[in-house]
């Protein structure tokens, strides 16, 4: 069985897949890929279903180099991938031969990288999820971001390594090229308009405060992490003693807004429930663009309609299909 030697691990390397469902009713996140849109595509580029287990690299990309042969491709953050020290293109299936080294000399844009391989990365699955869950410690590698040292076993697929019985001197060495749809592949931006539908408690805010929701730049901060993306910008003000609320569910994408009225967008990590108000949501197809920006980044928010937001997924959906 191929592997994966880590070399090096940049800044927060960790085994992800859509996540962990089923289990939020015990506490449990769903946790998963920060960019499922991602993920799903650099699969599909080396024939996976979209689910399956990837790595997500954070700001600086990891050192790896192969055993076996396999095929893997990168989508989401650029960091400038190279093979053996000769730059490949993002968004494309690339053969991988025992010996190769796959590196990344800095981020060009974006946040997050997503580096697939063929047949997936073989760790096993907690609770129907290989994701990793980094506060409780499970899924994943050992439960953990990457270290120098790991050795992580890739999964099988013949249909797509045709170079394990094969001299590496007599196989050229060619680009897997799948042609990807015109406006596929988002913009990574440092300053975003990220479409929101209405949340249920949008009534427990001043109309003065869902005007600087909806008009006010909002920066990314510090504080951000895979559980939440913390903002900074004009506070929202609450209508007096509606600041919280009887703790209910969390939805990825929701955007709360505690006392000191700066907004937090829930992301993979998020918890099953909360008492902050929840002033709106992230549509699903802009989530993407929110999991690829990085402290510093400006946020500005439109509202949009449930319809809307439905259509916009489904002809995000239909880019993958061709329909």
């Amino acid at each position: 069985m191929a592997t994966l030697i880590v070399h090096t691990a940049g800044l927060l390397t960790t085994v992800q897949d859509r996540g962990r469902y089923g289990y939020q009713r015990y506490g449990m996140p769903v946790s998963g890929a920060m960019d499922t849109f991602s993920l799903e595509l650099a699969n599909l580029l080396v024939g996976n279903d979209p689910g399956k287990t990837c790595l997500e690299a954070t700001i600086t990309g990891p050192e790896l180099e192969f055993t076996g042969a396999t095929w893997l491709a990168i989508s989401g953050a650029d960091m400038d991938p190279h093979l053996n020290g000769q730059g490949i293109p993002m968004n494309t299936a690339i053969d991988a031969r025992p010996g190769d080294r796959l590196g990344f000399r800095g981020l060009k844009s974006g946040c997050r990288s997503y580096i697939a391989f063929a047949g997936g990365i073989a760790v096993p699955p907690v609770m129907g999820s290989r994701s990793t869950y980094l506060r409780a410690g499970i899924g994943g590698f050992q439960g953990r971001a990457l270290m120098p040292g790991d050795e992580l076993p890739l999964g099988g697929s013949d249909h797509l390594s045709p170079f394990d019985q094969l001299s590496t001197d007599t196989v050229k060495r060619k680009p897997r090229v799948i042609k990807l749809p015109e406006g596929l592949i988002p913009e990574y931006k440092h300053e975003q308009t990220i479409r929101v539908i209405s949340g249920p408690e949008a009534h427990y805010f001043e109309i003065a405060g869902l005007r600087s929701f909806l008009s006010a730049e909002y920066t990314v901060t510090a504080r951000s992490d895979r559980m939440g993306y913390r903002l900074s910008g004009e506070p929202i003000k609450h209508k007096e003693d509606m600041t919280n609320i009887i703790s209910a569910g969390i939805s990825l994408g929701t955007v709360q807004v505690p006392g000191d009225g700066q907004p937090i967008i829930l992301m993979a990590d998020r918890q099953t429930s909360g008492g902050y108000a929840r002033i709106a949501n992230v549509i699903t197809a802009d989530l993407t663009l929110i999991a690829q920006m990085r402290p510093g980044d400006m946020i500005h928010f439109k509202e949009t309609t449930m319809d809307m937001a439905q259509r916009h997924y489904i002809d995000r959906c239909n880019i993958f299909t061709g329909t």
